[in-house]
């Protein structure tokens, strides 16, 4: 358990540090590209029988996320136990992307600081589902801020909260529940019964980390100099103001901290999805939202292994 602990807190420290390299192919990729396989096979199988067709795709999924890295890594631990723990450490490292979501944002905040508005909305564009090609500066800085909220849960806090329970199989198997939901878990005539049970699951796997990354990330607020009390307000007020049961929470709490108002509508593939606003607009929001945003991820990511892994620390010298 120890060795499991200090394998996600190297992962952590080497993402910190160096991020997902471009050269190197990520095993998320792998996993999508099953989804694209198997998501054309069961539809041929299946015929109209859509929904179930979705469950067998996200049980056959989950399990390979699961099990492919739980064999790798019993059979490295066999060899010995220094490949286990180098391999553990990788996958963790692979997993958690927060530099990753940090240097991305930047390139929306570098394009803005240059004035160049067509180059923000195509780097924005990488990062968001929505349509951003007639996004004003206002609308791609509030894009940018909004995914970096969203995905402190998604893509930091809860893989790296399932990473301290279950190390990287159960890290690797959120990451497949993750890509499932944005994979499929769009509501038009294609997906709206194929990837419904994705999109619920998704939820699922994402509610208890959602809500202790929003708590987090109010303490966050202090931490980083920003407005904690009134992203404590805010959250309490705003964080069922989504049509995910978790999107807002992380959102609400930013907006809150930063003092500006996010959400509202938004179109995606040329359509307008009304949306309610989160937040209080007590001054217009600016690109330097973004780096703060950037930094109040960073110190929730710290809170949380801080929290988790010393919860996991405390059970491990109990049990020991």
């Amino acid at each position: 358990m120890l060795m499991s602990l200090a394998a996600c807190g190297a992962g952590l420290l080497l993402d910190l540090l160096f991020g997902d390299p471009v050269w190197l192919y990520h095993p998320v990729r792998l996993i999508g590209n099953w989804i694209s396989w198997a998501e054309r096979q069961l539809r041929k199988v299946c015929g109209s029988h859509l929904v179930a067709a979705g469950g067998v795709l996200w049980v056959t999924t989950a399990l390979l996320a699961f099990l492919v890295p739980f064999v790798l890594l019993f059979l490295a631990g066999n060899i010995h136990p220094v490949l286990w723990f180098l391999l553990e450490t990788f996958w963790c490292f692979q997993i958690l992307a927060a530099r990753c979501l940090s240097a991305e944002s930047r390139k929306v905040y570098g394009k803005l600081k240059e004035g160049d508005l067509p180059g923000a909305r195509k780097a924005v564009s990488m990062i968001v589902g929505r349509d951003t090609e007639n996004l004003t500066e206002e609308g791609v800085t509030k894009a940018a801020v909004e995914t970096v909220a969203e995905n402190t849960s998604d893509g930091v806090t809860a893989p790296l909260f399932y990473l301290l329970i279950g190390g990287a199989p159960l890290g690797f198997l959120y990451k497949a529940v993750n890509t499932m939901d944005s994979m499929l878990g769009y509501k038009n005539d294609r997906y709206i019964r194929f990837g419904r049970l994705p999109a619920k699951m998704d939820d699922v796997f994402n509610y208890i980390p959602a809500r202790v990354t929003a708590l987090l990330m109010t303490a966050a607020a202090f931490l980083t100099g920003l407005d904690g009390k009134n992203a404590w307000k805010i959250w309490r007020r705003d964080r069922r103001k989504h049509a995910s049961p978790n999107a807002a929470q992380t959102e609400s709490v930013c907006a809150g901290a930063l003092g500006v108002q996010l959400a509202g509508d938004a179109v995606y593939f040329g359509k307008v999805y009304k949306k309610e606003f989160i937040g209080d607009a007590r001054r217009g929001i600016e690109p330097e939202d973004i780096l703060r945003t950037g930094r109040l991820m960073y110190a929730t990511e710290l809170l949380t292994f801080l929290l988790c892994g010393g919860i996991r620390l405390a059970l491990a010298l109990v049990l020991a």
